[in-house]
């Protein structure tokens, strides 16, 4: 008897399997391998659908591998066009929240959902303003004591401690905190996958 269908997420990122899990959906977690480093004269948007859609294929290519609809998915940090990654070390960390301080900057998500069956993809990129308070140094030492900043995409997360720091946003805040959760959600049901209110 043939293994029923299932959704493979191709992330490490335990944040965006709780988002899966918020609306009901369970998903397998096999983080994809893929070098992540911005290609030269690569925009936000093609550089996150880009990798997107290679976490989703590289898992979804591996034959060892169960499953038919493969969720890939990359965010990352957008000031004045400049891509902030995840920081290398405290001091970076702290430059990183300065140069954000007292502003706004945009969060890029890219998503891909790959159906091995149909040997499709859908992925797209959702964009979301986000404003941060003016932070004092004490501030800024003390939210890099909690340790949450360093895997963190222009070291901050949202749904966490860094919630402090953020008085507004304009978009998705599930894109936010690492998966643009209406689209991923919508491309599912485009496929057949997911039905959410049978």
């Amino acid at each position: 008897m043939p293994s029923s269908p299932r959704i493979v997420l191709a992330s490490a990122s335990p944040r965006r399997r709780e988002l899966l899990a918020q609306v009901g959906l369970t998903a397998a977690v096999i983080p994809a391998d893929v070098d992540e480093t911005v290609l030269p004269g690569e925009t936000p948007e093609i550089h996150v659908v880009r990798l997107s859609e290679a976490k989703a294929l590289a898992v979804a290519n591996r034959h060892d591998i169960a499953g038919r609809w493969f969720i890939g998915s990359d965010t990352v940090v957008v000031r004045d066009g400049c891509i902030l990654g995840k920081p290398a070390d405290p001091p970076d960390a702290a430059a990183m929240l300065r140069s954000l301080s007292g502003r706004s900057h945009e969060v890029v998500s890219g998503y891909a959902v790959h159906d091995r069956d149909g040997a499709r993809t859908i992925s797209g990129t959702v964009t979301t303003r986000v404003w941060f308070k003016a932070l004092t140094e004490q501030e800024i030492a003390g939210y890099l004591a909690t340790g949450e900043p360093f895997d963190k995409a222009g070291a901050y997360a949202i749904q966490g401690f860094g919630a402090f720091m953020v008085p507004r946003i304009e978009g998705s805040y599930p894109n936010v905190v690492g998966l643009p959760l209406c689209e991923v959600i919508a491309a599912l049901e485009e496929f057949g996958a997911v039905n959410l209110f049978p």
